[in-house]
């Protein structure tokens, strides 16, 4: 009888665990605020992209591409692309990114993005409710 006890106890805390990750996962994966993405977070998104805006290969693969379409959903209201605007704007000449790559990123990708990819780009006079790729 002791073993069965002793059985029933470790089933009971094997299943305990399981619910236990069960639920650590689902709280650990609830999304993001979609308005909440940092100059850091987009950067690193966008890490993707850096072969095709240095030069290295011809054209932006798919992971690039999925990471402008992430940046673009996140970057959905006026404050936050102008903050990305900046971000970009500062981050590209220490990155060795190609400015004409830059610009060329969204209609490479085939993506409608509601902000200039242009490190010339004055932010402060963007209007950020149209898209900079119309041909996308």
């Amino acid at each position: 009888m002791a073993k069965q006890q002793v059985e029933l106890v470790f089933s009971f805390l094997y299943i305990a665990s399981l619910m236990f990750l069960l639920v650590t996962c689902m709280v650990g994966n609830e999304p993001e605020p979609v308005d909440d993405i940092t100059c850091e977070d987009a950067l690193k998104a966008l890490m993707p992209c850096k072969p095709y805006l240095d030069k290295s290969e011809p054209k932006p693969t798919g992971p690039c591409c999925l990471a402008v379409e992430k940046v673009k959903e996140l970057a959905s209201t006026m404050q936050v692309r102008r903050d990305l605007c900046e971000c970009f704007k500062k981050a590209t000449p220490g990155m060795g990114v190609d400015p004409e790559r830059a610009k060329a990123l969204p209609e490479s990708c085939q993506i409608q993005l509601p902000l200039p990819l242009d490190p010339e780009t004055d932010c402060s006079k963007v209007e950020f409710g149209r898209y900079y790729n119309p041909r996308a």
